[in-house]
């Protein structure tokens, strides 16, 4: 039987080293073995994997695509082999790629990366922010950071924190405007939208009479496509928006945004979730990572 893992170990510590004679040295091979175990790689798939100079390798797009998931295979590997030489006590190591959205990247996990690389040493942590939804395989992200309700997928998924939404505007432009008494108001408004989902420029209202729920269309001269951005523009004085409570709570609290229209908030919630490709036994370092947002961020409520 061949010895793909193997195979793998000398592609990427060929690509590591851009070289055949340095891999072939740090493994115990001759240069001419390692060119012989890549081509074999190569013949198998069908397809070129590195295009070779006298100075340099440079990897092909299939290549590329290869390279990353041997990178992660080998890893699981290693972990594996760590988890049966030392017990399920064995610290989490090797890279971790985590993609989030914007805001909750900047306003939630990164201030608990230095506390998590303390505890986990041995971690790499690479994070991605955007705001778009990526394919965790195609993008190679272990972990992806989800903002709204969970469509049924293969992937797996474990609730970090929910946050109330907020209808605001800065105070600056309250005072040049006139502060909304009742949703209907909202039509002599500047209200910023967003560009990629209409459902989310349909403003939900509940009637403190009734407690009936209305949606009402708003519009404005102004749309985005996250809520890092509409938030920004708020505090600008640009016009009103309606974000999670995490994105302004720290405007909020320093008066730089103000909450509006807050007897007519159905209090409907924004859902925040880790996003991993789920199989009964997690790698170590997802499993850490997830857990620790999971501690960390509960606190993060509708409050």
């Amino acid at each position: 039987m061949d010895n793909r893992a193997g195979e793998m170990d000398v592609f990427v510590r060929a690509v590591e080293l851009n070289s055949f004679s340095g891999a072939g040295r740090r493994l115990g091979l001759t240069p001419s073995a390692v060119s012989k175990i890549i081509s074999r790689i190569e013949e198998r798939l069908g397809t070129r994997l590195l295009m070779r100079s006298t100075r340099t390798l440079r990897l092909t797009p299939e290549g590329e695509i290869y390279h990353q998931r041997a990178l992660r295979i080998i890893a699981e590997i290693e972990e594996a082999e760590r988890e049966v030489a030392y017990g399920a006590s064995a610290a989490p190591r090797g890279r971790l790629r985590v993609n989030s959205s914007v805001p909750v990247g900047t306003m939630c996990i990164l201030p608990l990366v230095p506390k998590f690389l303390q505890r986990y040493p041995g971690v790499e942590l690479d994070i991605s922010l955007s705001d778009g939804v990526v394919d965790l395989i195609e993008e190679r992200a272990d972990v992806a950071i989800r903002v709204g309700p969970m469509r049924s997928s293969s992937l797996k998924a474990r609730k970090l924190f929910e946050s109330r939404v907020v209808v605001i505007a800065s105070p600056a432009y309250l005072a040049e405007h006139g502060i909304p008494e009742h949703p209907r108001d909202l039509e002599r408004h500047n209200c910023l939208n967003f560009n990629f989902r209409r459902i989310l420029n349909e403003w939900p209202f509940r009637d403190p009479k009734t407690g009936q729920i209305h949606t009402m269309a708003v519009s404005g001269n102004f749309f985005s496509n996250n809520g890092a951005t509409a938030q920004q523009m708020c505090v600008a004085g640009l016009g009103i928006a309606r974000l999670g409570y995490f994105h302004v709570r720290n405007e909020i609290k320093e008066g730089r945004l103000v909450a509006l229209l807050e007897d007519y908030n159905p209090n409907d919630l924004e859902l925040i979730h880790a996003v991993f490709v789920g199989h009964e036994h997690l790698a170590a370092r997802v499993r850490s990572f997830v857990d620790f947002l999971a501690d960390h961020l509960s606190a993060e409520t509708a409050s």
